[in-house]
């Protein structure tokens, strides 16, 4: 008797098949103009202050044809103006590299603009080839020292920087994106050391912070997993402002988001 194959693994396996938690048109906080915004599915750091513990698991989601994907921003192309486009997000988009480098040669056949929002998981000649393609990529830099990496994150910080180096080396647009919590990536002497580490890179145009918040914290108790920052509230105006004061010292332009 032949064994049917799980539609699930066929549907892995096929390169014109991207794994998504969902789509959102219309985003404004996710790269420059107004975008279409694709949240894949499955990432491998274990962020304590994640606000979409469901997009984790990498076996979760849906599946959406890469056609489809281009269709609706073919769509949208009207509303994006010079500036706007498509932007990937997540969960890790690397972990799915080589399906968003056809996504993303498709969109640069039909003039859309291209955006990837990593935290840098992998760095490998598919994620080169990707980045080829990427007009802007938004680099999340969890924390500067890897042992507070670890500890927010539950990997290394390694992957993430040698990325930021790939990329400066290509010569072209990258934003860092930096999650502000109290008590555990608010240190000043580590902010100094996140300045001091990128200061010379001529690629990046910005730095934006991210003030930590709870507005994903129902999630956790929905998934029944164990949210640990319970008694971390949001950073204070004081220390934004002294992180902004901080960073404008390395960085040509620092926003809170």
């Amino acid at each position: 008797m032949l064994q049917q194959q799980d539609p699930s693994a066929l549907n892995e396996q096929d390169p014109n098949k991207l794994r998504i938690h969902s789509i959102e048109s219309f985003g404004t906080h996710d790269g420059p103009g107004i975008r279409m915004v694709v949240f894949v599915q499955g990432c491998q750091f274990r962020c304590l202050y994640c606000a979409n513990p469901d997009t984790m698991d990498v076996k979760g989601g849906q599946f959406i044809e890469i056609e489809e994907i281009v269709r609706r921003a073919k769509n949208m192309k009207g509303y994006f103006g010079k500036e706007g486009g498509v932007t990937i997000s997540g969960g890790e988009p690397l972990l799915q590299r080589s399906k968003l480098k056809h996504l993303f040669e498709r969109l640069h056949e039909e003039g859309i603009n291209t955006c990837l929002d990593s935290n840098g998981r992998l760095v490998n000649d598919e994620v080169k080839e990707l980045l080829d393609h990427t007009d802007l990529i938004m680099l999340d830099v969890k924390h500067i020292n890897l042992d507070w990496h670890r500890k927010l994150t539950g990997v290394s910080n390694v992957s993430t920087l040698k990325l930021a180096e790939m990329r400066e080396e290509s010569g072209k647009k990258m934003w860092l994106r930096y999650v502000l919590v109290p008590n555990w990536s608010d240190q000043e002497e580590y902010l100094h050391e996140l300045g001091q580490h990128f200061k010379d890179y001529k690629t990046i145009e910005k730095i934006e912070i991210q003030p930590y918040h709870k507005l994903g914290v129902h999630k956790w108790e929905v998934l029944g997993m164990e949210y640990k920052l319970n008694d971390i509230e949001r950073p204070t105006d004081e220390t934004i402002n002294k992180t902004v004061e901080i960073l404008s010292q390395y960085f040509k332009e620092v926003k809170v988001n």
